[in-house]
């Protein structure tokens, strides 16, 4: 009796715990594809609508023409003033982000205690949670006005740098996090090998730690360009809206995110030229964000060492 008890108490159990696996199979089962037709969704909205547009304006003209008047009588239809401010402001942001967040992984790692470490790491997170506008609008009325200009004069008040740098500071925490996560998943067996044999702490730091993370840190870099690339209200509000190909940082540029945050507002009516320009201009920075991910990724692949 007793036994036919435990074995009747034992199935329920299975029962329940099958009932629980298959509820948290079908949950992140359907979380995955919420996510996966989302993307195909995006993807296809913007085709179509960069479809209709490529149906009047050559994709050799938007790749390598170098004026951007869609929103003037004399329309001109080149990609290449939108994409060279992208790029101009992206890299402006890596050179500051790049070495900060490394040094900033590095010594979360290497050189502050885990208690430490628990109180700066969320702080320096914090950076990525602040509002992209509250950057815009530091970059426009403090940074240019107050620190800028006193190096350089001739400056305008909206400008490439003062974006780049803002975008810098914002995507700090993206390169400190994945390469403080990269350096402490270097097994500690490779650091105490290099303490044995006499090395100092930042001779493990940059000739041990660094190395074995590069993987990690090469692929931080890289999303965050991809995510500086993305940036939107800072362009737009501390860039400026001037379409001109240019390679003046002290100048106003509009990226492509700046573009479309402006024709979105309403300067374009429905179903015209001006607006289907938008999706284009989207789809285009869409590949070029997709592309940088996929580099990414291979990146991880080929440099990653298996321990």
């Amino acid at each position: 009796m007793t036994a036919t008890i435990q074995h009747e108490a034992l199935r329920k159990a299975i029962q329940r715990k099958r009932i629980q696996d298959r509820f948290f199979h079908i949950t992140f089962l359907s979380a995955t594809f919420v996510s996966t037709i989302s993307l195909i969704v995006i993807y296809v909205t913007l085709g179509l609508e960069s479809f209709n547009f490529f149906a009047h304006v050559s994709i050799v003209e938007f790749l390598t023409s170098t004026k951007w008047t869609v929103l003037f009588a004399d329309k001109n239809f080149g990609v290449l003033p939108l994409l060279n401010a992208t790029v101009m402001t992206s890299l402006i942001a890596i050179a500051v982000a790049g070495p900060l967040g490394v040094m900033i992984a590095l010594f979360l790692s290497e050189y502050v205690s885990s208690t430490t470490r628990s109180v700066v790491k969320p702080v320096v997170e914090t950076l990525a949670g602040i509002p992209t506008v509250v950057y815009g609008y530091f970059a426009l009325y403090f940074i240019t006005p107050n620190l800028l200009r006193t190096l350089w004069t001739n400056i305008q008040i909206h400008n490439a740098l003062a974006v780049g740098l803002m975008i810098g500071i914002l995507i700090i925490p993206i390169v400190a996090s994945i390469s403080d996560d990269a350096m402490k998943a270097v097994p500690a067996d490779l650091r105490l090998a290099a303490y044995a044999v006499g090395s100092r702490k930042s001779d493990v730091a940059l000739r041990v730690v660094f190395p074995a993370a590069l993987s990690g840190v090469s692929a931080s870099i890289i999303l965050a360009f991809a995510r500086a690339m993305g940036e939107t209200m800072i362009a737009a509000i501390a860039g400026g809206f001037r379409s001109v190909l240019t390679f003046n940082i002290g100048e106003a540029m509009e990226t492509m995110t700046a573009y479309i945050a402006q024709v979105a507002t309403g300067d374009a009516p429905h179903g015209t030229i001006e607006y289907q320009s938008l999706f284009a201009v989207g789809l285009f920075l869409l590949l070029i964000t997709a592309v940088l991910n996929y580099i990414g990724i291979k990146v991880v692949k080929r440099w990653a060492i298996r321990y």
